[in-house]
């Protein structure tokens, strides 16, 4: 069982932003456009209340997890603990190397972001890339809270973004800037607010789904929080509100202004000039609009490769103290308390793939489409840990408030909803690709499924691992002092 003998020197603060900055990327920057396009105002911002809900009782069931389990193994120490030791072999591995092809990719975008403006081309994309990893991989060696501190600002730049752009937008609608009053008249223009019928409803839901994916991170800092009773559940509750109320207000804007049939927003090339945000601005007649929304794409993916660095360190680290992992990679640097073994490798690894990615870029971004989808099966196996630590606690005839220092509201109403939103999420996947008639979408869905599932009956007949009995199941509250 993974002892925790790391600096927890993240506080509150640090979590909670680093809860918003996992869920908030490029997606609501650049994304949103398509969306609308696809289902219409009201389709758009009802996908994104559904999946807000299955968000908070994910979150909920993660967070009586982190609480009562603050290891920074998190998804791995979970399944090991509460269900099979080769389940959590399979999950720590898999979560391993989602974070690490995000990482990798994040750093590769945001070297050709920069790209963006022509100061900046005096290196190539590459070395850009590798300047970007060797910051990041600096800011992570130091001290777990160099990390927290970054990724809080980091974070606070999207979030004052969309406070001022939610704000400048209002102002807009209700014809206070930009000369001309808009009111609420694109919702009813054409076919909306609902557009495109159930499929295009259902296609913008799993874009929702797959949005708020990062989001769980925050069950990894649990090993380095300072009060994971306290932080934990606050944090969650926070990521709630503040996601759930980012993203629908954000639509709402950019629906009243832009009409769902402008064509710019489908922004097929993904462009930063054709961004609803850039679009907004520019129509309230701010100058450096594109500029600025760049800046923010920037800083989002340099928090999420920042993120990405700290999660893959802290995975590689547990499974080491769990056997899971070569032995050596548990090795913590005796004045920071931090896995420097482990940020080692992890900094060599994801230099590795960016330099791949110079010659074989195809490879990098399939592997990530394949497997980056994956997060539901982590998602998944988390609610199956909570599922079981609560039948373990009524088999031993013992009382969920004496043992949870955090009880998930609405047990068990909430993790039969995730588990249903996480049905619709990898069905209405295939689904779509089957009526779609895309085999090859098909394939990458079901493959990767197939691959872990060898994965965990390769693992179970070598290590002759059993599921863990719930009599069997460890009751006792994680010791913070390691």
């Amino acid at each position: 069982m993974a002892q925790n003998n790391m600096n927890r020197s993240l506080n509150s603060r640090h979590i909670s932003m680093i809860a918003i900055g996992g869920a908030i990327g490029t997606g609501l920057f650049v994304a949103t456009g398509n969306v609308i396009s696809q289902a219409g105002p009201g389709g758009a911002i009802l996908a994104y209340l559904i999946i807000g809900v299955m968000l908070y009782f994910l979150m909920s069931s993660i967070g009586e997890l982190a609480t009562f389990y603050p290891v920074s193994g998190s998804f791995s120490s979970y399944s090991t603990r509460f269900v099979d030791k080769s389940l959590g072999f399979t999950m720590g591995w898999l979560y391993w190397a989602i974070w690490l092809l995000v990482t990798s990719v994040d750093i590769i975008i945001s070297a050709s972001v920069l790209n963006y403006w022509d100061t900046f081309q005096f290196f190539s994309p590459v070395t850009w890339s590798i300047i970007f990893l060797c910051l990041l991989f600096l800011l992570n060696i130091f001290s777990v809270k160099a990390f927290g501190e970054t990724e809080f600002w980091l974070s606070l730049i999207k979030v004052i973004t969309i406070i001022v752009f939610i704000a400048i937008g209002v102002l807009t609608i209700v014809g206070i800037l930009g000369g001309k009053t808009y009111g609420l008249s694109n919702y009813t223009a054409g076919e909306a607010p609902f557009v495109g019928g159930f499929s295009g409803f259902l296609g913008v839901l799993l874009v929702a789904g797959f949005s708020v994916g990062g989001t769980e991170v925050v069950a990894v800092t649990a090993g380095e929080s300072s009060n994971p009773d306290r932080s934990m559940p606050k944090a969650i509750k926070q990521v709630f509100w503040r996601i759930l109320l980012f993203y629908v207000l954000s639509i709402a804007v950019i629906s009243a202004i832009i009409p769902y049939t402008d064509p710019l927003l489908l922004n097929e090339s993904e462009s930063v000039s054709q961004s609803p945000f850039t679009i907004v601005f520019d129509r309230v007649g701010i100058a450096f609009a594109a500029s600025v929304i760049n800046a923010v794409i920037l800083t989002s993916l340099l928090s999420a490769a920042n993120s990405g660095i700290y999660t893959t360190s802290r995975m590689l680290y547990s499974m080491a103290e769990d056997k899971q992992a070569p032995r050596f990679l548990a090795k913590l640097n005796k004045t920071t308390k931090l896995p420097i073994v482990a940020l080692f490798t992890t900094f060599i690894i994801v230099l590795a793939v960016i330099i791949l990615a110079q010659f074989k870029s195809d490879i990098v971004f399939t592997l990530l489409n394949i497997i980056g989808s994956l997060v539901i099966v982590i998602w998944a196996a988390s609610i199956l840990a909570q599922i079981r630590l609560r039948l373990a606690i009524k088999k031993q005839n013992k009382d969920p408030k004496d043992i949870l220092p955090y009880k998930a509201p609405f047990y068990p109403l909430g993790p039969i909803i995730v588990i249903l939103a996480l049905l619709f999420l990898f069905g209405g996947n295939s689904f779509g690709a089957v009526l779609s008639g895309d085999i090859g979408a098909l394939f990458r869905n079901i493959v990767p499924i197939v691959i872990l599932v060898l994965i965990y009956l390769v693992h179970k007949f070598i290590r002759k691992t059993k599921i863990v009995k719930l009599e069997e199941i460890d009751l006792k509250r994680h010791d913070l002092n390691g």
